[in-house]
């Protein structure tokens, strides 16, 4: 899922209130809590920085002392540059091979890749079988037609248009996915039609966020909430001695600036999970009155329009970012289907008339149903 501005969440943190801004073009994430007593020896401590996938990262973590917060956040911020660099598909880096080597390649020659690209891309493939097709990082020449056009507008909005129908079924041809060749022996990818290109943006930020998540776990991190421009994912629970889990604020779509409270539809108390949502007011231009948003439905080439959003509530943030895409973009008795199929996977849909559907296991879950993040 790419950076969408708009994309924004109140998470509620032992009584404590955090708000998220827009500056620009960025969702930016800004603390505004209210301090609290910690008699567990912890102490909370907070930090952004914005120099990776075009978003503003934020670690909101309990550590002993300032000295080990700001340990695992340059560990943080370290991962998360190396992992922009691999997954960038616009810009060149000196020393990497990156997703855009492997797309200037198209047709030409494999490209040896780091691990994690591989990785990446074959949890793409799998991911993409597992779930009917919806989400294809194989895409990539439609949603650069899409992504052209969004450009134009926001340069000249009065001349906005529609991508004409005939230039992107001729790009369509070109999203095989099963002409991505990977080479696990080799490390190499391979783009068999010269025509392809790759766009992991319904994932890149949410996979990254898992590796970097598990990584500073892996080195002693114990409670924290990691959000790369509202993925966010919750480890452990708050060390503050008074809450069990981490209280997350589901969007409202028709307000894309958490203020308060009343910007948020409902609350969902997790601990080591992931929350993540895509949704129609994220990014977008208009023609004519209409709306186009950048959530691209693969057998229309139009943006899909069964719902305002989806969230997305499971265990790893790389599966919550491709399945946020994913059920956007299916009809909702499908996309109740898909959910119910996964385990520990729970989604909340905001229809076009701001109706709302929950999945069955997410009731235990919301606010709105009595649940909530304090000692039992």
């Amino acid at each position: 899922m790419q950076l969408l501005p708009g994309m924004i969440f109140a998470i509620i943190l032992a009584g404590d209130y955090m708000r998220k801004i827009l500056y620009g073009a960025l969702a930016l994430a800004l603390i505004g809590f209210i301090v609290s007593g910690c008699n567990s020896g912890y102490q909370k401590y907070s930090a952004v920085f914005f120099d990776t996938f075009d978003t503003a990262v934020q670690l909101v973590a309990y550590t002993r002392n300032e000295a080990e917060f700001d340990m695992y956040f340059e560990k943080a911020k370290e991962r998360f540059m190396e992992l922009h660099k691999l997954f960038d598909k616009y810009h060149e880096y000196e020393g990497i091979n990156n997703i855009k080597t492997i797309n200037d390649n198209a047709g030409i020659k494999p490209v040896k890749v780091s691990q994690e690209i591989i990785d990446l891309i074959l949890f793409c493939k799998e991911w993409y079988e597992k779930t009917g097709g919806r989400t294809n990082i194989a895409m990539g020449p439609v949603l650069e037609i899409w992504h052209q056009y969004r450009e134009d507008a926001e340069y000249d909005p009065a001349n906005a248009q529609v991508p004409p129908m005939d230039k992107l079924v001729e790009a369509s041809k070109h999203t095989d996915i099963n002409k991505v060749i990977v080479n696990k022996e080799e490390s190499t990818v391979y783009l068999a039609d010269k025509g392809m290109s790759l766009d992991v943006g319904a994932v890149a930020k949410g996979y990254a966020t898992k590796l970097v998540i598990s990584e500073l776990a892996a080195q002693g991190l114990e409670s924290a909430i990691l959000s790369p421009g509202g993925n966010i994912h919750a480890l452990g629970k708050p060390l503050d001695g008074i809450r069990e889990k981490w209280g997350i604020g589901i969007q409202d779509p028709d307000k894309a600036v958490v203020e308060d409270e009343e910007n948020i539809l409902d609350v969902v108390f997790i601990n080591d999970a992931s929350v993540v949502t895509s949704g129609d007011y994220q990014r977008y231009y208009i023609v004519d009155g209409k709306t186009y948003h950048h959530l691209i439905d693969p057998e229309t080439l139009m943006p899909a329009e069964y719902f305002r959003s989806v969230t997305i509530i499971t265990k790893d943030s790389g599966v919550a970012d491709f399945l946020s895409t994913t059920v956007f973009l299916m009809p909702l008795e499908e996309g109740m289907a898909l959910i119910d199929s996964l385990e520990d996977t729970e989604a909340y849909w905001v229809l076009r008339d701001r109706s709302t559907v929950i999945s069955d296991g997410l009731k235990y879950m919301l606010r709105s149903h009595g649940a909530t993040g304090g000692k039992k």
